[in-house]
């Protein structure tokens, strides 16, 4: 026997999105500043979803919740406590995750209690212990760290060793080395060590701490010369008066500005190498401006840097038009794309310093060129470079067909000597950390962290693993693909999208400055992590393909596989791989043990992988039908699995032909593998600016919920199916709108239900008997879901039923008054009562109704004879708009139960607009359902309020 969980009716869809799209933000402690890892699911949709999918839904309780009010009483208990554990500050507070668990284990009491008499009771039913978690496609490490700070075991595994050692940092090694001190000698000779408690992690985040220190300290005495200073002399001075207060300092320098070259192909000045630079602007800051001005001399040319407004072309550098079309600086030549291709592939590309950051006392200090400091990049000589093919082929653009082949090539020779020393330096430390442990009393076992070792060894390859993510951590922020944002003055990383395009003037950081790209930066981020994370409960992760894995057998799985063809994770993980294999391999010989990340079996519809669209789709289907296949006969049957799957942030906008195909592509791979779909629920990260850019905007992923397919499901006649859909998708929808899900999430959520009436059924036929495809019970739901909201509007009063028509129509514009007229009869009202209602205007033979902020502001209910839902609806809209939720609370208290009717119309009105694409009308509407609930909540404090005075007053009495 199952119950329907809470994720199977629910959920706190609002409060949920919200958190999630809050922790873009979140930096100290959060696991994304430990690595980067691409569409990594936020924290809080995780903890929120794998509580859902584990907790009882009340109705699944009728011994205990009898009657539809209890079960919405408990449901909206079970909700508030969502809001609160998804919230940032709360990631942490034991004693509501405490809560959290026992109602975990509340449920779970019920499911062995029901399966008692199964015939694998004792194995998938002991009331004492929690099935563990599995996520197949662990990627981040988002779902089995919230899963392990929920109380369970944790098990994450991928085919990707990069994402393996991301989640081995978070789950794996912390709870190992819980509770212990630090070893390091500065730590051991404070006084209060042994009266300071190292909870979690804590001692281990303080050795990272300093070895990362000892790292830093050792690679400068080593290369710093590599990376001077930049002394302000008098001359420098002499036409920057800025520098002036600067004169005789010596400044850290932040980057060093450069621009590539190539021969000019202008025969009168072949032998000279010129700039390709996209711009010459260094800060666009409002009153600190500054630029790179070129100084053209004959056939030579220098740069030097000005500050103030710059002049018109600064912008565009020597760029003619998007894409490789440049200038010659000395001629005016075009250098078009062909010419720049075959420069950079006959490796002829160079580059020439442009300008210099440094900072001072007040901010940045752009500085010309120095010839010494030239010079010093030109000394570095590496002995090593990364081998291996960089993608010739990626979405987002590539840099290989200028030249830039291998991965050793994106890096300039000073970084290469950097990320060489700082790799090497990672088994130093690792040395260094173990001969320290030792002395500090840590037994050494001899066994190493890849054999589950806990002593001397382990402990050191342990400080070694953060230390590798450190340093590569870094990479991101030391190639030559890095440029320079000069609206916040800062280095941006190689990665800031899914590609490697290239970059034409690049910025060079400084390791051992303390701005953006600083190499201890790297040590901080996993230290606080390591503060901030669990370490009650194991966990364990280890490469596996998902499509052979065993590991997921009787275990609560939710996992976020690869979304058809959006990020080719294989290839562009590569840039990190080859720098972790050169510090890690000692330590994890079998997770490091190829060249380059595994691709072949990456399940990635890629075309120019597989040959075509055609078989990358194939490949994907076929892929990923296996890979859920294996989840469906192994998970837990007491529990649904949960599946996320992102959409591209851009598909919202444009390519509607690709989402259509992606999503049910994927959709029809979780039915082949003998999934029921009993839920889908939009994750929204960004929520707002995607509805304000488009209406009918995606939620960044959808969560699946899934369960297995009896064997002998029946089948079912098309219309048996249509049939079905219309009597239980209109509950369903009533119980997501009780949940207060926001209007542009209704549909995506609505298809749960309706995927649930069709993936019942092993098949659906047509008249002719072919099988009723995806997108065919895709539409029918749609069309379902519009007829089921049409049907609400038989809660509403005739004037407001009359609006509605007329919106439909004309929105907020002006029609004829005979058209109007007409429509009265139809809808049992007039266009008399209507202009009595308040809610509308007539003039010249036209007519309109009123938008919100056109409604008196005096409006009283108590007062008014005639106030239509239509009415209602609009005043709450002015109120919140005008005055916030307070305001619009004031009015629902004296409302009553109308407010909730008015609540009901939003949606329906919302529907409206996505259809119209009104946008600005839509968000009205979605904003006022947002809101609802902290509305209900003032205006219940007002109830009490008035109840408590009016109790006052007749005590006086």
């Amino acid at each position: 026997m199952t119950r329907k969980k809470l994720i199977e009716v629910a959920l706190p869809l609002e409060a949920i999105n919200t958190a999630s799209a809050r922790e873009k933000s979140i930096r100290h402690g959060h696991p994304s500043t430990l690595h980067l890892w691409w569409a990594r699911r936020p924290l809080a949709s995780a903890r929120a979803v794998i509580f859902a999918q584990m907790v009882d839904d009340p109705s699944a309780c009728p011994e205990e919740f009898p009657t539809e009010a209890a079960q919405a009483e408990e449901r909206e208990r079970l909700f508030r406590l969502i809001e609160k554990l998804v919230q940032w500050e709360n990631t942490n507070n034991e004693d509501l995750l405490q809560e959290a668990r026992q109602e975990i284990w509340k449920s779970w009491q019920r499911a062995c209690c029901d399966n008692a008499h199964h015939p694998r009771a004792e194995e998938l039913f002991n009331p004492n212990r929690l099935p563990a978690f599995h996520d197949p496609f662990a990627g981040g490490g988002a779902l089995p760290l919230e899963a392990q700070r929920l109380g369970l075991e944790a098990y994450a595994s991928d085919l990707n060793p990069v994402a393996v050692l991301i989640n081995k940092a978070m789950i794996e090694i912390p709870p190992r080395f819980a509770g212990r001190p630090p070893v390091n000698p500065e730590a051991r000779t404070k006084e209060a060590l042994m009266e300071r408690e190292w909870k979690g992690a804590r001692g281990l985040a303080e050795d990272v701490r300093y070895y990362g220190k000892w790292m830093r300290d050792e690679a400068e005495r080593r290369i710093g010369h590599l990376y001077p200073k930049v002394k302000i002399t008098p001359e420098m001075a002499q036409e920057r008066p800025d520098l002036k207060p600067l004169v005789g300092q010596e400044l850290t320098v932040i980057a060093w500005i450069w621009a590539r070259t190539v021969r000019s192909p202008n025969p009168a000045f072949g032998h000279v190498e010129v700039p390709l630079a996209s711009t010459f602007i260094l800060s666009s800051k409002p009153g600190k401006e500054a630029y790179v001005e070129p100084v053209v001399e004959g056939d030579r040319y220098r740069f030097t840097v000005k500050v103030g407004k710059p002049p018109e072309g600064a912008k565009n550098g020597t760029k003619l038009a998007r894409g490789a079309n440049f200038r010659c600086i000395l001629s005016g030549t075009p250098i078009e794309p062909n010419y720049i291709k075959a420069e950079g592939q006959a490796g002829r590309m160079g580059a020439r310093l442009m300008a210099i950051v440094a900072e001072g006392p007040q901010g940045r200090v752009y500085l010309a060129p120095i010839r010494e400091h030239e010079a010093s990049a030109r000394e570095a000589l590496p002995q090593w470079k990364p081998s291996g093919d960089v993608p010739a082929r990626l979405t987002g653009g590539t840099c290989v067909p200028y030249g830039m082949r291998q991965w050793g090539d994106l890096f300039t020779p000073r970084q290469l000597v950097a990320l060489t020393t700082f790799s090497d330096l990672v088994d130093e430390a690792i040395a260094k950390v173990r001969e320290d442990a030792i002395q500090a009393g840590l037994p050494d076992d001899g066994i190493g962290l890849d054999e589950g070792g806990t002593g001397a060894t382990s402990y050191a390859q342990a400080v070694g693993v953060y230390s590798a993510l450190a340093v590569d951590k870094g990479a991101n922020y030391w190639s030559s693909l890095c440029s320079w944002n000069s609206g916040f003055e800062k280095i941006t990383s190689t990665y800031g999208r899914q590609a490697i395009p290239m970059v034409w003037d690049f910025a060079e950081a400084n390791p051992f400055s303390e701005s953006s790209g600083n190499l201890l930066s790297g040590f901080e981020q996993a230290a606080k992590l390591l503060g901030n994370i669990t370490t009650d409960w194991i966990g364990r992760a280890g490469q596996s393909d998902a499509q052979t894995q065993n590991i997921s057998k009787d275990k609560i799985v939710s996992t976020d596989p690869p979304y058809y063809d959006n990020i080719g994770y294989a290839d562009l993980s590569d840039f990190f791989y080859v720098w972790l294999r050169r510090s890690l391999r000692p330590v994890f010989p079998e997770l490091f043990a190829t060249m380059a990340v595994p691709k072949a079996e990456e399940l990635v519809a890629t075309p120019y992988r597989h040959g075509g669209k055609e078989e990358a789709e194939k490949f994907f289907l076929e892929g990923m039908t296996k890979a859920l296949a294996r989840l469906a006969e192994q998970a837990h049957p007491a529990f649904p699995v949960t599946i996320y799957y992102a959409f591209k942030q851009s598909e919202s906008e444009g390519n509607g032909e690709a989402r259509r195909t992606g999503w049910e592509t994927f959709l029809e791979a979780v039915i082949r593998a003998g999934f029921s779909i009993t839920g889908t629920w939009p994750m929204r990260t960004e929520y707002t600016g995607n509805l304000k850019k488009n209406v009918a905007a995606l939620a960044s992923s959808i969560v699946l919920v899934c369960r297995k397919r009896p064997e002998n499901a029946p089948t079912a006649t098309r219309r048996e199916f249509l049939s079905a859909l219309k009597e239980e998708l209109p509950k369903a929808l009533r119980l997501l709108q009780a949940g207060n899900i926001a209007p542009v999430d209704l549909a995506q959520a609505a298809i749960g239900p309706g995927m649930a009436v069709y993936t019942r059924y092993a098949k659906v036929l047509d008249a002719e008997g072919r099988p009723v495809a995806v997108r065919e019970a895709l539409s029918l739901i749609n069309q379902v879901l519009d007829e089921a909201l049409a049907e609400q509007e038989g809660n509403f009063d005739p004037d407001t039923r009359w609006a509605l028509a007329w919106f439909e129509q004309f929105g907020f514009g002006e029609g004829e008054f005979g058209v109007a007229e007409t429509l009265t009869k139809a809808k049992n009202t007039s266009v008399a009562g209507l202009l009595e209602a308040g809610i509308l205007e007539s003039a010249r033979g036209r007519v309109r109704l009123l938008e919100p902020k056109e409604l008196p502001e005096d409006w009283d209910p108590a007062l008014d004879e005639r106030f239509p839902h239509w009415e209602v609806l609009h005043h709450l809209i002015r109120r919140l708009e005008q005055g916030g939720e307070e305001a619009a609370a004031e009015l629902v208290a004296r409302l009553g139960s109308q407010a909730e009717t008015a609540r009901e119309l939003a949606y329906r009105l919302y529907t409206i607009c996505e259809r119209k694409n009104w946008a600005s009308e839509a968000l009205l509407y979605n904003a006022l359902v947002q809101s609802w609930p902290e509305i209900v909540r003032l205006a219940g404090e007002r109830d009490k309020e008035t109840q408590a005075q009016a109790g006052l007053f007749a005590v006086q009495e």
